[in-house]
C-alpha cells in the first residue's frame, strides 16, 4: 500500500529549515510519499539532502525529490508584478515538491507537461 501526505504551504510557512527538514523526514522515515504545496528553496533541498544522507542506515535508504513548478516563462512585465505581489503577500506557494522514501519511490521523472512517479513494492521483512 502506498501512503500518501500533503503538506499545505500553511502548515511549514512560519518554520525554520531545521523544523520543515525534520517534519519532512519523520513522514518520509514512515514509508509515506509527501506532496508539499509550494517549492523548497533551493538551500532547503540542499539541507535536506545533506541531512538524508547522514541519517541513511540499513533501514532509512534515502529519498527521492522533486520540485515542480508550473510558472510560465513569457510573461509581461504587468503578469510579473502580480505575481510578485501576491508571493510578498501570500507567500510562495506555487508548484509542489514530492518526497518521497527511496525504498518506494524508485524514480521521478519530470517534464513540462507532467510528472511520473514510478514506486517500487515495499518489502516487509517476515520474521520467523
Amino acid at each position: 500500500m502506498i501512503k500518501l501526505q500533503y503538506i499545505p504551504y500553511t502548515e511549514i510557512v512560519n518554520l525554520d529549515t531545521d523544523s520543515k527538514i525534520k517534519k519532512i523526514l519523520k513522514c518520509v522515515k514512515d514509508d509515506k510519499i509527501i506532496l508539499i504545496e509550494g517549492c523548497l528553496a533551493p538551500i532547503e533541498e540542499s539541507e535536506l539532502i545533506k541531512q538524508t544522507m547522514e541519517q541513511i542506515d540499513k533501514k532509512f535508504k534515502g529519498i527521492e525529490i522533486c520540485s515542480v513548478n508550473p510558472r510560465k516563462k513569457n510573461f509581461g512585465f504587468g503578469d510579473l508584478l502580480k505575481i510578485k505581489i501576491a508571493n510578498m503577500l501570500l507567500g510562495k506557494t506555487e508548484g509542489v515538491t514530492i518526497v518521497g522514501p527511496a525504498t518506494i519511490v524508485k524514480n521521478i521523472r519530470k517534464d513540462p507537461n507532467k510528472v511520473e512517479l514510478l514506486t517500487q513494492e515495499l518489502k516487509k521483512s517476515i520474521k520467523r
